[in-house]
């Protein structure tokens, strides 16, 4: 029909199917929609629950031995609303919607997934293991094979891992792998983005990726007292803790910043299944921003993951000692470096929340569309003194790191 573009559920249909097929990262994450606000609806600042993966620990006996179930269930606040509008004439309501798709909702779906693929750009703050030289561009297979042994060792699955590059970085892969990689034909965004299967990940380049500049991050920092491990049962909600910390130097604002990557001396990271140690060092991102303080430059950082020595859910081989050496691994401080990401697919959740829809009146009408775990809503009105018609798109998300053993960040 020639008045396709009028009908606002038809519109929705090929707008949710678009922002999809616009996502490259968004394609590889865990998508969950709250179905309990499908029927509702919910506006901003609605509330999602993310459950954490159960773990057990087996128990070398034939007697009985039943563990307690440890599922932690986060409340997540989704506040990322986000939304395009654009103004038409009453010409233009009358394309066929394959042309209103060409020339608005296809544009408009590209800004959203834009958006969305920032937000998950941005959780490197929160992604604690680290791979590469600082300043050095990734081009060979160790830089890819790196990646693949550190989520190897922590016992992530082999299926649905997938990495992305920077633009220098996926030109320096694929001159250096050119014999390998096979770009096939281009339909989305994630196919046209594809540099091919490699090191038992898929591979893609994304201009979505973050710098980090890396804290002030001078002195010779210790950790300031022994025993600083905790249980999951104190840290299983927000997968942190604090560190007490000195030998900062003193009195400095940002010290460290959210994302610098540290370690501590004689505290290994573990295999998640096995809890055998892996040999290298646990890496800890730092997931707020800390000062030094006077005298002997004290600092209460926090990291992820938390030192757990022990159960189920034991991240590390042991608790650090008093005045354990700590490193910075993010690179030089103040200076910036690309952070690339490779993951498992469930380690990263975008979680979408269906947004209130009004009842049909006073020249506006809404339709919600709800399409492999993502959710937007067209809304439509006329306005006569312009003669024209409006239409806006939104949707109402957040990015969680659920399972940060199941991703690692490759600097640049």
């Amino acid at each position: 029909m020639a008045n396709d573009f009028k009908n606002t559920s038809l519109v929705a249909k090929y707008a949710v199917k678009e922002f999809l097929n616009a996502m490259v990262m968004g394609s590889k994450v865990d998508r969950q929609l709250d179905e309990s606000k499908i029927f509702s609806g919910a506006k901003v600042s609605a509330s999602a629950s993310i459950r954490r993966p159960v773990m057990f620990e087996a128990t070398a006996s034939a007697t009985y031995s039943a563990e307690d179930i440890q599922e932690a269930i986060v409340p997540v606040t989704i506040n990322n609303r986000q939304h395009v509008g654009f103004d038409i004439t009453d010409e233009d309501l009358a394309l066929k919607i394959e042309d209103a798709n060409t020339r608005y909702i296809k544009p408009a779906m590209e800004e959203l997934a834009q958006v969305v693929e920032s937000a998950i750009a941005a959780t490197y703050t929160e992604i604690p293991n680290f791979v590469g030289t600082p300043g050095t561009t990734p081009s060979t297979f160790l830089d890819i094979g790196n990646a693949k042994a550190e989520l190897s060792k922590l016992g992530v699955p082999m299926g649905d891992r997938c990495a992305f590059w920077d633009s220098g970085s996926a030109l320096n892969l694929a001159n250096g792998l050119k014999g390998v990689f096979v770009q096939g034909m281009a339909k989305t965004a994630i196919e046209e983005a594809s540099l091919g299967r490699y090191a038992s990940f898929d591979n893609f380049e994304s201009n979505s990726l973050k710098s980090h500049t890396v804290g002030v991050a001078t002195g010779t920092p210790l950790v300031n007292g022994a025993t600083q491990n905790v249980t999951y049962a104190t840290a299983k909600d927000t997968d942190t803790q604090t560190l007490i910390t000195d030998g900062w130097t003193n009195d400095t604002t940002n010290i460290l910043l959210a994302g610098d990557v540290i370690t501590i001396a004689g505290v290994n990271s573990v295999n998640r299944r096995t809890r055998e140690d892996t040999g290298d060092l646990q890496t800890f991102t730092v997931t707020a921003d800390a000062t030094s303080g006077a005298t002997t430059g004290p600092a209460t950082i926090t990291i992820a993951p938390p030192i757990i020595t022990s159960g189920p859910y034991q991240t590390v081989t042991a608790a650090p000692a008093d005045d354990a050496v700590i490193t910075v691994k993010t690179g030089t401080g103040g200076a910036s470096y690309r952070q690339n990401m490779a993951f498992h697919k469930n380690a990263i959740t975008m979680a979408f929340v269906p947004l209130d829809v009004a009842d049909p009146g006073a020249g506006v009408i809404q339709h919600r569309e709800n399409f492999k775990g993502i959710s937007l809503t067209a809304t439509r009105w006329f306005t006569g003194t312009s003669m024209t018609m409006s239409y806006r798109f939104d949707i109402l998300f957040d990015v969680i790191v659920q399972n940060r053993s199941f991703a690692v960040r490759v600097t640049k």
